[in-house]
């Protein structure tokens, strides 16, 4: 398995509200499908200048997988005008040890 952060904005402000939800709407619904687990869904405040959006989520560590997503992300990114994606591979380390029961 594999932990992964997957950003887009819009930044450039082509996307109007209602395109940026609809683009918003298709990137999560790309990631819950590939999914094994979602940890979590992040976006920039209301009142920020710009539009971001983040996703945590882990996935098989299978090379077809993670490239049929970073191709489902790049095609929906050009749908919606959008230049880039950020694929980001977490490296997990844990701090603490389960304790014994």
């Amino acid at each position: 398995m594999i932990a992964v952060y997957v950003s887009i904005g819009n930044s450039d402000d082509k996307l109007p509200q209602r395109h940026w939800a609809r683009y918003v709407a298709d990137v999560r619904r790309i990631l819950n499908r590939a999914a094994v687990e979602v940890h979590g869904e992040w976006f920039s405040a209301p009142d920020a200048t710009w539009q971001n959006a983040c996703w945590c989520i882990v996935l098989l560590e299978d090379q077809q997988v993670i490239n049929a997503v970073q191709a489902e992300l790049r095609s929906t990114a050009d749908a919606h005008l959008q230049e880039s994606v950020a694929w980001a591979v977490a490296t997990v380390q844990f701090l603490t040890t389960p304790r014994a029961r």
